[in-house]
């Protein structure tokens, strides 16, 4: 094991751990998907050890989440050379080899490294490391990029297994700074600049995954391979017909009946006339309830299953209980710490009346003293003191309630470029309602009935959101909750002059996934050929290679974070900031605000010209980072021109001229 261990010195790994994902998954919104286990063990855990059985010695994991939580959550040999690279913001796969390798030259006292073996964090079973040096050495390759066999035929190429092999040398092709990609970047590059990439076929499926159904196709194969299970868990096969593996203190009741493949861990107890077809994962200290069914499904350490529940093609959290009864197909059970189980509900409905009745009766005696001890002032304007303080009340009731959602919408503003602008909102409502707050004043609180009922509606929604794991349902109970709560205590007359303002706080709100996910690739597009046009216009000689822009000696990458997204939503936020402040006609305003869509569109190809311009004019680093990351913040005293302009020609356009009266000019004699 030594002479393995010495011949690989010079091979360094670099696991790609990604960050925590929003909205698309209610796991992965707090646990990234690195972190997942692969029966019982985080899969970045399993790949640093199997990493380390195969000689390797040097680690570094990169990703652009707290590395505390990796470090936290994995146990590994304390002999290991492991590295944590932490990147604030996203700086792509390429960017990220760039990284390590930099930081491995400045800080690594070792000899030269040779090769740099590069793996997604999200791959459950690792490929023999001796394979991929030995496919690599033989090309003579720069860059050797895996892919996993096809499903039909075991010597075609199927899917990319997000396995690279590469020299050191690669980082000659990559910018010192900033995002680049592996597919859209540093291949294109590096073919260019005649160096060779090599694609070679795996011998096997890595389980590579970005999404439940990945995740459960991966789990599937893994547990196929009954020596790795032995070896790492010391589980112990059933029987020679079925490959049911389970742990040595498994309580299973006889009526129950375990179909495999299915792998079965410490401590776990599957009850009378339970059922479990594989593929499938118990986890420890699992319940599996009577009369329940669990089918291709993996159930995280902790869980809890109900009576005669149906889990199909599922994954259940880490500490979820499952109530008796429920049916659950192809979805994600995650753990609400803020969550209230809807069986409790019913059982304490009576119980919690009497104790409120009970609660009124002793305070009323003691709110009495209260309110003669007020000062007159209170006691004169107590119609109201009384709403505002109530409703400082409910303020407090509703930020503890949505605290969980209102720092998962914190994180979101601080993470994500394409919708920092909606922590502006909230501050942008509470100017403009103290802008109209003479107005608001002469209206007369009169509590409403009906917001009781719009409250019971926006929570119903909020459970929706929370039993069908649709993040963006609960974002906008949020709103609705407001708007609910506004009625509620102020009435119909105040509730209809802010209208305006609360449909104003939806901007606040990030886009529901599927929509994002539908406009991101049309926009991104959009913003390339918009942009090679005017570059055409101007009298360039360009070419287009599908996002990426090739003017003379330079070369314009358009990511997707450059699609635009982010300017047509902080110029939606403005726009809806300048209808609500101007006096104008509502038609006018309506101008106003659907004109922000195509001034961010224009705004944002006018920044991609530029830079493009000013990339066949300026060379160096200090130049290109410039005007890359300053040049969106330009476009907004651009979009706030055009409005300014939009609103000048609708006045000159609306605005009939004054009648001219003919002045006499006299002069008095003497």
């Amino acid at each position: 094991m030594s002479k393995h261990c010495e011949g690989k010195n010079n091979i360094k790994v670099i696991l790609l751990a990604g960050s925590l994902d929003f909205g698309r998954c209610p796991i992965a919104c707090r646990l990234p998907t690195a972190l997942w286990p692969a029966a019982g063990r985080p899969i970045l855990e399993n790949l640093i050890n199997s990493s380390n059985r195969q000689g390797i010695k040097y680690i570094t994991i990169c990703s652009d989440c707290d590395d505390s939580l990796l470090r936290q959550s994995i146990h590994v040999d304390r002999h290991l050379e492991l590295k944590f690279l932490d990147e604030e913001l996203p700086v792509g796969a390429a960017g990220c080899i760039r990284n390590a390798i930099v930081n491995e030259i400045d800080t690594s006292d070792s000899d030269k490294t040779e090769l740099f073996l590069v793996f997604s964090a999200n791959i459950v079973s690792l490929p023999k490391i001796d394979d991929l040096i030995s496919t690599h050495r033989q090309s003579k390759s720069d860059l050797t990029v895996m892919f996993n066999p096809s499903n039909r035929n075991s010597q075609l190429m199927g899917e990319p297994a997000d396995v690279y092999v590469c020299n050191p040398e690669i980082l000659e092709h990559v910018p010192q700074d900033g995002y680049f990609d592996i597919k859209e970047g540093l291949i294109p590059e590096m073919l260019r600049a005649g160096k060779t990439v090599h694609a070679a076929v795996l011998s096997k499926h890595v389980g590579n995954f970005r999404d439940r159904q990945g995740y459960l196709r991966a789990i599937a194969n893994y547990i196929e391979n009954a020596s790795e299970l032995n070896r790492d868990l010391r589980l112990h096969k059933q029987s020679d017909s079925q490959t049911v593996w389970m742990a040595a203190n498994v309580n299973v009741d006889p009526s129950a009946r375990v179909y495999g493949p299915v792998v079965v861990l410490d401590g776990a107890c599957i009850e009378k006339d339970a059922v479990i077809f594989g593929p499938t994962i118990v986890g420890r200290n699992v319940t599996v309830g009577k009369d329940s069914l669990v089918v291709n499904s993996v159930v995280w350490d902790n869980a809890q299953i109900g009576l005669n529940c149906e889990i199909q093609r599922s994954i259940v959290d880490y500490n979820v209980t499952v109530p008796g009864n429920t049916i659950v197909k192809e979805q994600t059970i995650a753990f609400k710490p803020n969550g209230v189980l809807t069986s409790l509900v019913g059982a304490t409905r009576e119980v919690a009346k009497n104790n409120v009745r009970k609660l009124q009766h002793a305070m009323q005696p003691r709110l009495e003293k209260i309110n003669y001890k007020l000062p007159n002032w209170v006691q004169l304007h107590k119609t109201k003191v009384v709403p505002w303080f109530g409703a400082s009340l409910v303020c407090i009731a509703f930020l503890w309630s949505y605290w969980f959602n209102i720092k998962h919408l914190w994180n979101l503003w601080q993470q994500s470029d394409e919708y920092s602008s909606g922590f502006l909102v909230p501050f942008l409502a509470i100017y403009i309602l103290w802008s109209r707050r003479n107005d608001i004043a002469d209206y007369p609180v009169k509590p409403c009935l009906w917001g009781l009922f719009a409250f019971v509606a926006a929570q119903t929604v909020r459970l929706f959101g929370l039993f069908f794991m649709y993040g963006s349902v609960e974002r906008i109970s949020i709103a609705l909750s407001i708007a609910a709560l506004v009625l509620l205590l102020f009435g119909w007359q105040l509730f209809r002059k802010i209208s305006t303002v609360l449909l104003f706080l939806c901007l606040m709100l990030p886009w529901p996934n599927r929509i994002q996910a539908a406009v991101t690739l049309p926009m991104q597009r959009w913003a390339t050929s918009s942009a090679v046009f005017c570059l055409e216009i101007l009298g360039y000689e360009v070419l287009r290679e599908g996002n990426i822009i090739h003017i003379g000696s330079a070369t314009v990458a358009v990511a997707e974070a450059c699609n635009g997204l982010r300017m047509v939503t902080a110029f939606f936020v403005i726009s809806g900031l300048v209808v609500l402040l101007v006096n104008r006609t509502w038609w006018e305003k309506l101008i106003i605000l659907t004109s922000s869509l195509p001034i961010a569109l224009l705004c944002n190809t006018t920044r991609l010209t530029i830079t493009a311009f000013a990339f066949t004019i300026l060379k160096g680093e200090y130049w290109e980072k410039m005007f890359h990351d300053f040049g969106g913040y330009a476009m907004m005293p651009l979009a706030l021109a055009i409005v300014v302009a939009e609103l000048w020609l609708l006045t000159k356009l609306t605005t009939p001229p004054l009648e001219e009266q003919t002045i006499i000019v006299a002069r008095q004699n003497g």
